[in-house]
This record gives structure tokens, sequence and C-alpha cells, in this order.
């Protein structure tokens, strides 16, 4: 049974709220995977391996064209001018949510250019765990460090953030549903050891915490059927949602 007490209310399509993460290594095979998981997904993220691999802006009107949604995860951490003038682009091509880093300066430019567009700032990478915050020089625990840049995009004008789905009830607690909160690092079963995500969770575990949308890669990615344990990702995430009506 769904503990509903974090649980999303926004009024997101229930099949819009897996994005599903398309890190390979070409835009030909990027392109195969969408036609091969056909309507099972409609939500894709592209991000920095495909950036470098060929005609990234066209693939993003390629998606379009086919009435895809889009997330760009590239990340910008530049000077603030040059931050927003990326954000505004991206907006014009109609992208759906993009990733900053940085400081107020640079959420605030993002902010200011980003149209219709949601701006989505990265609170701590789920890649890190605390001896990697220690190596960075970050003296506090990743929990307040989540904390303290989720509180710090909200008051900016941010729409959400990026979270591991350990931090999300912290967040829903502080901050209600005031913002977006999208949840990558998911895995349906126990991490590998070789995996490079340390703070996953499970997809029942992300939506109980309050995430708004889960990313998921390689359980999609590299399953035997794609579009079957996409669609099977997709019953999971519908099964609480159901439960709320």
């Amino acid at each position: 049974m769904t503990n509903s007490a974090f649980i999303s209310t926004k009024a997101i399509p229930v099949r819009e709220r897996l994005i599903m993460a398309l890190d390979v290594s070409s835009i030909a095979e990027a392109q195969n995977l969408v036609e091969e998981l056909g309507d099972a997904v409609v939500f894709y993220k592209v991000g920095m391996e495909l950036f470098m691999s060929g005609d990234y802006f066209g693939f993003i009107d390629w998606l379009k064209a086919r009435d895809k949604k889009v997330f760009v995860d590239l990340k910008f951490f530049d000077i603030p001018a040059t931050v927003g003038r990326a954000i505004k682009a991206l907006s014009i091509k109609g992208v759906d949510l993009a990733t900053i880093h940085g400081n107020d300066a640079i959420m605030e430019a993002a902010v200011q250019n980003k149209g219709n567009l949601k701006v989505l700032a990265v609170t701590a990478l789920t890649s890190l765990d605390r001896g990697d915050l220690d190596d960075l020089g970050f003296q506090c625990n990743i929990t307040d460090l989540v904390l303290s840049r989720a509180k710090r995009a909200f008051q900016i004008g941010c729409d959400g953030i990026v979270s591991s789905g350990l931090e999300a009830p912290l967040i829903r607690e502080q901050l209600g549903q005031n913002l977006l909160v999208i949840t990558p690092g998911i895995r349906p079963v126990d991490n590998r050891e070789d995996d490079d995500q340390k703070r996953a969770v499970s997809v029942d575990e992300a939506i109980q915490n309050g995430a708004d949308f889960l990313v998921v890669g390689r359980p999609i990615r590299d399953a035997i059927d794609r579009k079957a344990m996409a669609e099977k990702i997709q019953t999971q995430i519908a099964a609480h949602f159901k439960e709320l009506r």
C-alpha cells in the first residue's frame, strides 16, 4: 500500500513520470532505442554523452517531431550571462526540462531566461557519497547540502531540483509540493558492486519518497526486452497513483 505522506500531487500525466536516460554513444543508437520503445516512453533525457556524439540539437528536433518530451541534462555551470543565454536557446527549441549547477547568480540568470522551459537545480549527484564530498571540500553531510540547495533553488524561482530519492522525503517535509523532484539512479534491484550510483533507490521507494519524475537508464537499456521493461516500470509507477484516486 502506498504511503501518501510525500507522494507527488502534481497534475503530471502518469506515463510522463518515467524519463528514459538515453545514455548511449551515438545519435543513431539513441534513435533506434526510441523507436524500439515506441509508446512505452514519452519523456527522454539527453545528456553529455549524446552531446559529444553528433547532431545533438537535430536529435532534439527529431524527438519533438515525434511528440516526445525532452530533458536536457547538461548541468550548465558558467558565468550567469552565458547560462542565461543557453537556457533561452533551449526554451526556444521547445525543451521541457534542463539542469543547471552553480550559485545564486547562475540560478537567477537561468530563471530569468527560461520561458516555458522548467529549470532544475542539481543538488548533489547520486554518484557521490560522504567520502566524495570530503574530497570536494564540503564539510556538511549530503542531506544538509541537498536541503540547502533545494531551499535556495525554491527561493530563487527554479522549477525543481535533481535529487536522490533518499533525500526526497526531507525536501517534501520542508518544502511541500512546491518543487519538482526529479530522481535519477533508479534501480529495480540491489546495486552491483561496479555500479557508479551510490545513492540509488527502487521505483517504489522513489515514488513513496516524493519523486515527481523517475530517471531510468541502464535497467531499460540493458534489458533483454527493453519495451517490456519500460512497460513494467510504467505499471509500477501507475499503481501508486491509482491507489490515490
